[in-house]
């Protein structure tokens, strides 16, 4: 079998992967819809700082993760209306959170490897338990997303007009950087702080050069990183080398075909 789905830990890859790639897939479409890409970047580098920090305390990497990444999502949430527009407060973050995922790392080396695979992901160390918990949140991440499916929308396109209409759309903002700090913190310790961008931006922007609707581009990216996934697993198992290392390589090849196809594509349209 390609995907080596005799093998416990290959089921386990696959399912933890496929249920990341669809919430990162559907939550990363309103991510760059949004312009918020380098939030959701910086998100995953604080991750890494917590992962680190619980370390030193003796404390589990993933609960580190969690509450970091959770707390800062939320915290960029409530420090005003327009994430977009916050980049350079929002490198900075970045910056210093690189900056104590060092400080801690040299402060306790004995078991730094644990915080090194919060930077490249293990999705083939997956366990069981750790795929169940996948399948969960990406369940429940899917499930708030359909909930706030029209307002997000609306918002995303047009916030001054939503504003208008009656949607609080500081609450929506907050509801969705939650969001998104949920999606970075059960994906990272998959496909890794450093290399997120395959799953989480680039089936996106490359539903976005073949869809225009905001629905049919969400089914292309939840696709497109299914699609990934698969794909990346395959030649771990097949050829070798890490799995993260082919989504995000197949992901960078995914985003210029479909950027070539929307070019012919508006050409032959004229």
């Amino acid at each position: 079998m390609i995907l080596g789905l005799e093998y416990a830990f290959m089921r386990h890859a696959v399912a933890a992967g496929s249920a990341i790639a669809l919430l990162g897939a559907a939550v990363g479409y309103f991510v760059t819809l949004r312009r918020q890409a380098f939030a959701a970047h910086a998100l995953s580098h604080v991750g890494f700082a917590g992962a680190a920090g619980a370390i030193l305390l003796g404390l589990s990497p993933y609960l580190g993760l969690f509450a970091f990444t959770l707390a800062t999502g939320l915290a960029l949430a409530l420090t005003g209306r327009r994430l977009r527009q916050r980049d350079v407060g929002i490198g900075m973050v970045l910056m210093f959170a690189l900056g104590l995922g060092v400080l801690f790392l040299n402060l306790y080396t004995a078991n730094a490897q644990s915080a090194m695979s919060i930077l490249f992901g293990s999705i083939v160390g997956v366990t069981a338990a750790q795929a169940w918990l996948s399948l969960a949140v990406a369940g429940g991440g899917l499930a708030v997303l359909a909930a706030l499916y029209r307002p997000l929308c609306y918002a995303s396109l047009d916030p001054e007009g939503a504003r208008a209409r009656g949607i609080d759309v500081r609450i929506l903002d907050l509801l969705f950087i939650a969001l998104v700090a949920l999606t970075v913190a059960i994906a990272v310790p998959i496909i890794g702080a450093l290399l997120i961008f395959g799953l989480l931006i680039g089936p996106p922007a490359a539903a976005q050069a073949v869809s225009r609707s905001i629905g049919g581009g969400i089914a292309w990216a939840m696709a497109f990183g299914l699609g990934l996934t698969w794909a990346g697993l395959a030649g771990a198992y097949a050829v070798g080398y890490p799995a993260s290392t082919w989504i995000a390589s197949l992901s960078f090849a995914l985003y210029l075909l479909a950027q070539g196809w929307r070019r012919l594509h508006g050409s032959t349209a004229h």
